[in-house]
C-alpha cells in the first residue's frame, strides 16, 4: 500500500512539472491566435464561429484546419475562449464546435468598442508581453541571476546590448511598439480608476502626469474634471511625438513639458505616477518622490501624489491576482525593475520625507497609492 501511495505522488509529481513546463506554450499558443487575427474573426462572425469559418475569415489555408483544431483546443481548455457544440445539420454526423469569445479574449479585438465607445483592447500590451524583443532575454536569466554584478546590468541589456529605454530612445520601431502597449493599458486603466475611485482626482486643481508619454491618462482627467489644468511631463524624444494639445479634453488643454524626472518635475496641486516606479530601484524611486514632494504642496493645502501600481499580496487579490502579481515581479525583473509589498512602499514613502499614505485596492492586480506630504 504504501508503494501504490508513493507510485502515486511521483506520477502527480511529475503530471505537476509537466504542466508547469509547459506552460509557454499557453502563451504561444496566444501569441499565434493574435497573430492570426482570431478575436477579430469570432467578432466579424457575430461573436461564434466555427473552425472552417475561422479558416474562411482568417485566411489560413483550408489544410490546416486539423492544426487550427488542435490550437483553439489549447486556448478553449486555458479559458482565452469557450465553446458549445452545434448540432449537426440534416446529413451530417458530427456535432461541430462553435468558439465564441471570453471576457478576456474580447480585449483583443480592434477597433472600437460597441456603439462607437473608446476601445479598451490590450492587444498592443499582450503583444509587447509575448514580442521577442521581450521574451529572448529570459533565456539569459541564469547566467544574470548567477553573476554578483546583476544588479548593474539588466539581463535585457545583457541580451540586446543596451537597457530597454536606451533602446526606445534609439529605435523607432521598440519605441512605438512599447507607447502603443502603454497607451492601450493606459486607457483602460484610466476608465477603471474615474470609474471606481473618481475621489482620488476630486478637490484637484492641477496634476503633473510624470512620464505620461501622449497624454492619454491627463486627457482622461481633464474630460472628467474640467477644472483641473493638466500637465504631461516625459522625456524629449518622448515630447517631440507627442500629439497636439488636446483641446477636447474636458475644455482644457493638456500641456507637454519635456523634462527629467530626476531632476525636475513642474509644480502641480498633485503629481500622478502611473506604473512609473515598478520600473526603477528603491534609491532612484527615493529620488523620483523627493522631486514629487518639491512640486507639490502640504497636505493641508491638499498636496499629494498618486501612484497607481502594484501593490503585492493587496488583500482584495485572488489566487490568479497573487500568482499574476508574482509573475509580473519575475517580467519587471528583466530591466531590474520590482513589484513591492505594501512594507516596501512605506519604506520608500518614509525615506523620501513623506509621512502617510492610503492604499485603495480596486484596480485588478494594481492598487491606488495616495501619498501625503
Amino acid at each position: 500500500m504504501e508503494e501504490q501511495q508513493r507510485t502515486e505522488e511521483l506520477l502527480q509529481g511529475q503530471l505537476e512539472l509537466w504542466h508547469h513546463a509547459l506552460g509557454y506554450i499557453k502563451s504561444m499558443a496566444l501569441k499565434c491566435a493574435m497573430d492570426a487575427g482570431i478575436p477579430d474573426a469570432i467578432a466579424r462572425c457575430g461573436g461564434g464561429a466555427t473552425l472552417p469559418e475561422l479558416l474562411a475569415a482568417t485566411g489560413l489555408p483550408p489544410c490546416n484546419l486539423s492544426y487550427l483544431r488542435r490550437l483553439m483546443r489549447v486556448l478553449t481548455v486555458s479559458g482565452i475562449f469557450h465553446h458549445q457544440r452545434k448540432q449537426p445539420a440534416s446529413g451530417e454526423h458530427e456535432e461541430e464546435a462553435v468558439y465564441a469569445l471570453t471576457r478576456a479574449s474580447s480585449l483583443l479585438v480592434r477597433g472600437e468598442g460597441n456603439g462607437g465607445a473608446p476601445s479598451f483592447g490590450q492587444l498592443p500590451f499582450i503583444s509587447i508581453l509575448l514580442g521577442r524583443t521581450f521574451v529572448t532575454p529570459f533565456f539569459g536569466m541564469h547566467p544574470w541571476i548567477a553573476d554578483e554584478r546583476a544588479a548593474a546590468t539588466s539581463f535585457f541589456e545583457r541580451e540586446h546590448g543596451q537597457a530597454l529605454w536606451e533602446m526606445a530612445r534609439t529605435s523607432t520601431g521598440i519605441n512605438d511598439e512599447f507607447n502603443q502597449g502603454m497607451t492601450a493599458d493606459t486607457r483602460l486603466i484610466m476608465h477603471a480608476v474615474l470609474t471606481l475611485s473618481p475621489a482620488v482626482f476630486e478637490g484637484l486643481t492641477s496634476l503633473v502626469d510624470v512620464g505620461g508619454a501622449d497624454g492619454t491618462a491627463a486627457a482622461a482627467v481633464a474630460r472628467a474634471f474640467p477644472h483641473i489644468n493638466c500637465t504631461v511631463l516625459d522625456l524629449p524624444h518622448v515630447i517631440e511625438n507627442a500629439p497636439a494639445p488636446d483641446e477636447a479634453a474636458g475644455g482644457n488643454t493638456v500641456r507637454f513639458v519635456a523634462g527629467d524626472m530626476f531632476h525636475h518635475i513642474p509644480s502641480a496641486h498633485a503629481v500622478l505616477l502611473k506604473w512609473i516606479l515598478h520600473d526603477w530601484n528603491d534609491d532612484e524611486c527615493i529620488k523620483i518622490l523627493r522631486e514629487c514632494k518639491k512640486a507639490i504642496p502640504t497636505r493641508g493645502n491638499g498636496g499629494k501624489v498618486i501612484i497607481i501600481d502594484t501593490v503585492v499580496g493587496s488583500n482584495t487579490c485572488d489566487n490568479i491576482c497573487n500568482e499574476t502579481q508574482a509573475l509580473f515581479d519575475m517580467y519587471i525583473m528583466f530591466i531590474n525593475g520590482v513589484e513591492r509589498e505594501e512594507r516596501e512602499w512605506k519604506r520608500i514613502f518614509l525615506e523620501a520625507g513623506f509621512i502617510n499614505y492610503k492604499i485603495t485596492s480596486t484596480l485588478g492586480y494594481r492598487s491606488i497609492i495616495e501619498v501625503y506630504p
